[in-house]
């Protein structure tokens, strides 16, 4: 048996050739990452990362989508410590139950408000985006089947979209990367374009127009599928992996007519959007829709400790509940008493500074108001922003919105000087994307713009030393 390995005293060349010798990352080219070596992240504090050579690194992506609260936070390490220590794991099987997971329970049930009488008072807790959305699967079918009509099992989906890598949630999503690799999606599960009015309009077309012509692709959807057969559609209220897509005003209107017309569950996948992120508690909130299931994850801790679930509405707890009997699905961790008790911290916290409302009335249009500056970049065709997530693409030619040719890749190229140069920012194709901590000031904001701009200026030099940019 090997002696174990005091990674304390390893060297960055060292933890990279263990990194690519025993870790098997998520969505990696992992022959590409063991010819460069990971960047070792080693701590973080407010919005900044730190690596293992001592470079500084402002965090524009919140981890992944995740820390609202920021790195550091004592009180949410504190809450972990001490439920770790009065109760650190007990199961929710064998009518069974924990105060963390009751009172988060409940505390969730009061923070999502209700929209004209439907209420979200029952929670079904998992770890994870993923999770949920397999839940979703699962409780959707089920309550058809207990309302008569098994028949009805197919869920629509967005092309574009991201609800988890599962098997369900891969399916869910409409991410053909992810579909090429699986045999996915899975039966009866299908897809609608995205409301992406930049790549999508028509010439001339308004942002209202396109976006009520784009939720109809819902209604053409299920009528060429019959009604009958259609279980629910699921979508994120900003499409967040897919680039920080976001929907014209008139799209969620539109969405809620088409499945009130036909009987269609409707999912809110908000484990990017929830938690402030966008300026409230919950997505639907702000675009005013009346979900029946709210997927979340991510930030309800923060990212601290892996946390997640769905908020049932009525409608679904109330069949599940009187007819159901036992519903045979869930996890070791559901309702995990440590994650809990980080998650009530962390809505504390987020109570007490007023994140949510800071991302509404503050820094939310500040973040707008300095994102549309970036407009002028020779590189950016467009930049727009939703709360406090922000996405802007970049173009061979802004006058005729013409992109790169893919295989230039020159998203990636960017973001290779953002982290080179202390920012990260993530690239979806061509489309720059931003979702930074909600305790950013307005200082930081700044600062996030200068360090963007250079990125994207550093971006133009090299495609003008390539030959790929006239040079100006």
């Amino acid at each position: 048996m090997n002696a174990p390995i005091d990674t304390k005293s390893l060297s960055t060349a060292e933890l990279q050739s263990l990194d690519s010798a025993h870790f098997l990352h998520p969505f990696t080219d992992h022959k590409d990452l063991a010819a460069k070596g990971a960047r070792v992240i080693t701590h973080a504090k407010d919005i900044y990362v730190w690596d293992s050579e001592g470079q500084k690194i402002l965090d524009a992506m919140s981890g992944l989508w995740c820390v609202n609260a920021g790195y550091g936070r004592q009180e949410l390490a504190d809450a972990a410590h001490a439920q770790m220590m009065k109760l650190p794991f007990y199961n929710s099987f064998f009518q069974t139950t924990n105060e963390p997971a009751v009172r988060l329970a409940a505390r969730l049930a009061e923070l999502a408000p209700a929209v004209d009488g439907r209420r979200f008072q029952y929670v079904f807790f998992s770890s994870s985006g993923s999770e949920s959305n397999d839940t979703n699967v699962r409780m959707v079918r089920r309550y058809w089947d207990l309302m008569g009509q098994p028949q009805r099992k197919v869920i629509i989906s967005r092309h574009n979209a991201y609800h988890g890598s599962t098997m369900a949630g891969a399916s869910l999503g409409g991410m053909s990367g992810m579909h090429a690799q699986g045999d996915l999606p899975i039966p009866n599960i299908t897809h609608i374009q995205q409301p992406y009015f930049y790549e999508l309009a028509e010439p001339g077309e308004s942002k209202e127009a396109f976006g009520l012509r784009a939720a109809r692709w819902l209604e053409e959807k299920v009528l060429e599928i019959g009604p009958d057969k259609v279980a629910a559609f699921i979508a994120e209220p900003v499409q967040g992996a897919g680039g920080v897509i976001i929907p014209p005003e008139t799209y969620w209107p539109e969405i809620q007519r088409i499945v009130d017309k036909y009987g269609i569950l409707l999912i809110s996948d908000e484990v990017i959007c929830a938690f402030g992120r966008l300026g409230h508690w919950f997505a639907y909130e702000k675009f005013g829709y009346k979900p029946d299931l709210i997927t979340f994850a991510k930030a309800v801790t923060s990212g601290y400790v892996p946390l997640g679930g769905v908020l049932v509405g009525d409608r679904v707890a109330q069949v599940l509940i009187d007819k159901g009997g036992e519903f045979n699905h869930g996890y070791t961790y559901s309702g995990h008493p440590v994650a809990c008790a980080v998650a009530l911290a962390n809505i504390d916290l987020m109570e007490r500074e007023n994140l949510p409302g800071r991302v509404r009335d503050d820094i939310g249009p500040y973040l707008a108001q300095t994102f549309e500056s970036l407009k002028d970049h020779p590189l950016v065709g467009d930049a727009e922003t939703c709360g406090f997530v922000g996405g802007l693409v970049l173009v061979r030619d802004k006058a005729a919105r013409q992109p790169f040719p893919e295989d230039w890749a020159v998203g990636m190229m960017c973001r290779a000087h953002c982290f080179g140069n202390g920012l990260i920012m993530r690239a979806v194709g061509d489309r720059m994307i931003i979702a930074p901590p909600l305790t950013m000031t307005r200082e930081q904001i700044d600062e996030m713009a200068t360090l963007i701009r250079h990125a994207l200026d550093l971006t133009l030099q090299e495609l003008q030393f390539q030959g790929k940019f006239p040079a100006r």
